[in-house]
């Protein structure tokens, strides 16, 4: 049988949309002043849309003389004139504002559109380094607003993670709401200086305090009743400042001048701090360690096990990862690994297995390989390890839960290493370690915890290895 295809049969259904005839549902869009009504046909809504196949049904949608009423108070009317056109002619008109692809997004997801979903998807993680910086404070807008959509979380949070100074420093800055700025500032995840946070909640502060904006910002012209004014306008904020990871000079510099508009506790703490070394009560602690260049797991993990390095040490925020080998560059073999991961040096090594979504680590306060003498305990049949207190080796479920992290620390310090030439590392007597492209953690012999044993030999997807400096 031949088939004949219609060219002018997709272009009869924008004429079925703009004809008032025959139509039977009536939509409602918008809310306060933007409202708009639209005209549709419930057969070609049910046949598109998942959603509508529901909402139009007789137990959800109102019906009014025959005539099918439905409200959609929370998508804008322009927005929903594109999702329209779409279910009617499969095409989207182009869309030039970030803030309205972020809202057709979640409009489409929420309407179960799910090719207009994927397309939109698609475009955005294409684009996402591409947008100016006024754009990437809208992206963060839109996070507060986003419902249930776990893409566009993740979405905006990465868009931030790439470069948060640029919405800190955008030219749109200073005219952030205040809820907007306060999420913003609040974000454990927002990797900028410190610094460069406390100089643009000065700015902000000025530009939002009515007598101190633009026309009298010179510092050296104010009065007690100025710093008064902007110490209420700054109130809420100023205790979401990391302090101690603003440097004494910075502080000399550009904090101090502002004393008075600083709590009293809060300044108490950080004069303490300076001059006597004392680690605060009151200011919170330093945000997450500088970004690391990681294939295998999200920035946002590495916070954790650095605490497990030492979970006394409050200035977490101070250590750097350093990679220095990645089996994908550098080959996956022992020979590669001890190469380039030789050495006295606390060293971190993460590892993705091959289909699954294990992630397997360990963290070496004395490194691998070339350990000193000191460090050397020989035993029976000339088995030789090295002595390690603070050792551990951890495994994930994936690349950014940390629901599932566990954790096993060692328990004969004296057994923490053990220097097998056939192996890349080898934690504790076969604990944790690595022969040529396999990785295997079974802890028969127990000098570490027994948390994460098991008997599967996996192989190596990717490994890395990090120097941890302080």
């Amino acid at each position: 049988m031949t088939s004949f295809f219609n060219p002018k049969f997709s272009k009869d259904f924008p004429l079925i949309l703009n004809n008032d005839d025959n139509y039977d549902t009536i939509i409602q869009v918008g809310e306060n002043e933007d409202i708009k009504e639209f005209r549709a046909h419930s057969v070609i809504l049910r046949a598109r849309s998942p959603y509508f196949e529901g909402a139009l049904s007789s137990s959800w949608a109102k019906k009014k003389n025959d005539m099918i009423i439905f409200n959609k108070p929370n998508i804008a009317p322009n927005i929903f004139d594109i999702i329209l056109r779409y279910i009617y002619t499969g095409k989207m008109n182009r869309i030039e504002k970030l803030s309205d692809i972020l809202k057709l997004l979640i409009a489409s997801d929420e309407l179960l559109l799910e090719e207009l979903c994927d397309y939109l998807r698609e475009y955005l993680t294409k684009e996402r380094y591409n947008w100016i910086h006024k754009d990437l404070v809208l992206v963060f807008y839109t996070v507060r607003k986003l419902a249930n959509c776990e893409f566009l979380q993740n979405y905006c949070f990465e868009t931030i993670y790439f470069d948060p100074e640029l919405i800190i420093t955008s030219f749109s800055f200073p005219s952030l709401d205040k809820d907007m700025y306060y999420d913003l500032l609040e974000r454990e995840d927002l990797l900028i200086k410190e610094i460069v946070a406390w100089d643009y909640l000065i700015i902000w502060g000025i530009e939002q305090t009515s007598g101190l904006r633009s026309l009298n910002c010179d510092r050296n012209k104010w009065n007690n009743e100025d710093y008064e004014a902007l110490k209420e306008t700054l109130n809420e904020f100023i205790p979401l400042i990391r302090f101690t990871n603003i440097t004494f000079d910075d502080f000399n510099d550009k904090v101090r001048p502002y004393k008075n508009i600083i709590p009293n506790q809060i300044y108490k703490e950080i004069e303490e701090f300076y001059d006597k070394g004392i680690i605060p009560k009151i200011i919170l602690p330093p945000r997450k360690i500088e970004k690391f260049d990681s294939k295998i797991i999200k920035s946002r993990l590495i916070r954790r096990i650095i605490e497990w390095i030492n979970i006394e040490d409050f200035w977490i925020s101070n250590y750097n990862l350093n990679l220095i080998y990645r089996g994908s560059i550098d080959g996956i073999s022992n020979k590669s690994f001890i190469n380039k991961c030789k050495g006295q040096v606390k060293i971190l090594v993460l590892i993705k297995v091959n289909y699954s979504n294990k992630i397997f680590g360990g963290y070496s306060s004395i490194g691998f390989n070339s350990i000193e003498d000191s460090l050397l305990r020989i035993y029976e049949d000339n088995h030789r390890f090295y002595h390690s207190s603070n050792n551990f080796i951890f495994s994930l479920e994936n690349d950014e839960d940390t629901q599932n992290m566990k954790i096993s620390r060692v328990i004969n310090y004296d057994k923490a290493i053990y220097d097998q030439p056939h192996n890349g590392f080898n934690f504790g007597y076969n604990a944790f370690f690595m022969t040529e492209n396999h990785c295997i953690i079974n802890n028969y012999s127990c000098n570490y915890e027994n948390n994460i044993r098991t008997d599967t030999i996996y192989s190596i997807e990717e490994i890395e290895t990090f120097i941890i400096a302080e």
